[in-house]
């Protein structure tokens, strides 16, 4: 019987797996298919189950560090961004109060634009032109146009505009070049006086 044991561990994971497709591999196929079922010359006895051994780590021994000095840049970047924080807050701070300043000036401004056309409608009911026109001619100060002070503009020729040039003609060829240099050497003249 002991040998039959033997032999099972040997050939235990070194059996080929007989089965493929959706059977589960048995890696004892090859001695439970050697062995009778029920009454036969072998009988297996179970194993009983035994729990791995844990293997206890020990962690090394770790020497801590000691407390050191507070870093004078950490402190001035704490207060910098203390500094920059409380900028932030009034950055918003005078945000808020311009809106409000703006929805202000904005209800104000609806307010004169309301009270700028009543102003014009009261403007053009004080200058009654037909009143001031029967004002005028009742009086005599102003009287109508008689037919002869009326004058009629006829527009249906088209516009022609003459020039009238003081300056005469330039001159031509080499008295025109002579002319122009006289003309230069004057205005030199003339600069420097």
């Amino acid at each position: 019987m002991a040998t039959a044991v033997a032999a099972r561990k040997k050939t235990r994971y070194a059996a080929p797996r007989a089965t493929y497709g959706n059977v589960a591999y048995d890696l004892d196929y090859a001695q439970t298919a050697a062995r009778p079922l029920h009454g036969g010359e072998e009988v297996l006895q179970p194993r009983p189950l035994v729990r791995p051994r844990e293997q206890t780590v020990a962690r090394p021994k770790v020497r801590t560090r000691e407390a050191g000095r507070v870093s004078p840049f950490a402190v001035v970047g704490f207060l910098a961004v203390g500094v920059f924080a409380i900028l932030v807050l009034m950055s918003y701070i005078q945000i808020t109060v311009l809106s409000d300043d703006i929805a202000g000036l904005k209800t104000e401004l609806t307010a004169l634009q309301n009270q700028e056309t009543k102003l014009r409608v009261q403007y053009e009911l004080a200058f009654d032109l037909a009143s001031i026109e029967a004002k005028v001619t009742s009086d005599g100060s102003m009287v109508k146009p008689q037919s002869g002070q009326i004058l009629y503009l006829d527009l249906s020729e088209p516009d022609s505009v003459t020039l009238f040039n003081d300056k005469e003609k330039p001159l031509e060829g080499v008295e025109g070049a002579l002319a122009g240099i006289r003309e230069v050497f004057e205005n030199v003249v003339e600069y420097f006086k």
